[in-house]
């Protein structure tokens, strides 16, 4: 069966971020994931990683203002400079926390700008990072989310992003496949797993509606959980879901699953 990763900006909020670590390791996860590492210096969240036993498996570039709406900025003309500065700065973390790949959330097209020149900037961006990270050894990452619960994201669907990756030319280029946002915005589930898997690097997972852990909407579980075993699929699954009734108590569905 897949290989589950914590979210640890979505499980154990009751907690303050660095104690969400032992927390997850006591609930028998083995590696997590998160969305940004920068407010906090490598070194302590290293700590919490060896102290712990557990693999820090993705996190994202620098995503710009986040508190002020920022889903990205990489789409964004007249940002590159700071993008190239964000590509930079994750790739130091990276190297502290021995993470092999880095998501890259391309932003929010604004009224403004035309989708050609956002589009145009989105390649450019991702032709330098990655080959920045494949210099280092990285893989990068992008992923299509839903425009529901973000109106206006560059990047919405898989065909999209396989149009993206043609016009980027790049081998170091790879999906990041969220099974929540693509229900939300495809269906065909499993259909798409099978045919995209050589461009799947990563897969993180919450149930629809309400983005919550599975079980708790209409995904059949057990059926997707299959087919990525069949597909052949050996990397993480990312639970990126929102609790419905605080974290240790919605673990649940892992056993019914038999994870």
């Amino acid at each position: 069966m897949p290989k589950l990763a914590a979210n640890l900006t979505m499980l154990f909020t009751e907690l303050p971020f660095l104690d969400r670590f032992e927390a997850a390791a006591q609930a028998g996860f083995s590696a997590v994931e998160f969305l940004f590492p920068y407010p906090w210096p490598a070194a302590e969240i290293h700590a919490r990683l060896e102290a712990h036993d557990l693999q820090l498996v993705l996190h994202n570039l620098p995503a710009g203002d986040w508190d002020a709406g920022e889903r990205g900025i990489a789409c964004l003309p007249g940002r590159e400079a700071e993008f190239r500065d964000g590509v930079q700065r994750a790739l130091a973390y990276a190297d502290a926390l021995q993470v092999p790949q880095l998501n890259c959330l391309v932003g929010i097209r604004p009224p403004a700008v035309s989708e050609a020149d956002a589009q145009a900037t989105l390649v450019q961006n991702l032709r330098f990072a990655a080959a920045a990270l494949q210099a280092a050894g990285r893989r990068l990452l992008v992923e299509p989310i839903n425009t529901y619960d973000i109106p206006g994201f560059h990047l919405s669907t898989t065909r999209q992003a396989l149009a993206l990756f043609e016009q980027v030319g790049s081998d170091n280029l790879y999906l990041q496949y969220d099974i929540y946002h693509m229900q939300r915005m495809e269906g065909e589930l499993t259909a798409t797993l099978q045919r995209l898997l050589p461009r799947i690097s990563h897969v993180q997972l919450a149930d629809n509606p309400g983005r919550h852990e599975p079980g708790t909407g209409e995904i059949h579980w057990p059926h997707l959980f299959q087919a990525l075993d069949t597909l052949g699929y050996r990397g993480w699954v990312g639970c990126e879901y929102k609790p419905r009734n605080g974290t240790t108590a919605g673990l649940g569905w892992r056993r019914g699953l038999g994870l």
